[in-house]
């Protein structure tokens, strides 16, 4: 049995700009800007609503999803047999791809209160 549920809306950003790319994004959404490492800026979002993270990228700008699990093989194998495969495994995430072609990333628990979560998917 593991948990999973969707933790982040990660856009992906070709740029050099990447906080005028957050402001932006921000001021869409409604967000303030949380924090930057400088290849990653977090926007503020609701406690009970998945993140928001815009990340400096190589490849063409594009959005992607990240499914928090506390079982990341576990997820990975599900997700596995819906029909998504592996495309690059890191050392703390996956990267797959759907069936539909979408990229998205398996990653370990990102919020701060998934272990207690009521909105979180119990698989068996």
């Amino acid at each position: 049995m593991h948990k999973s549920r969707l933790a982040c809306l990660v856009i992906d950003s070709r740029t050099e700009a990447l906080m005028e790319a957050a402001y932006f994004w921000g001021q869409a959404l409604g967000y303030e800007i949380a924090e930057t490492d400088g290849r990653y800026v977090c926007l503020q979002t609701p406690a009970d609503q998945p993140q928001v993270l815009l990340q400096r990228v190589d490849h063409p700008s594009r959005v992607h999803l990240d499914i928090e699990t506390d079982d990341i093989d576990a997820e990975v194998a599900r997700m596995e047999g819906l029909g998504a495969r592996v495309v690059e495994r890191l050392a703390e995430w996956v990267v797959m791809q759907a069936p539909s072609g979408q990229r998205f990333c398996i990653v370990e628990p990102q919020r701060a209160d998934f272990a207690d979560a009521d909105n979180v998917n119990v698989w068996r």
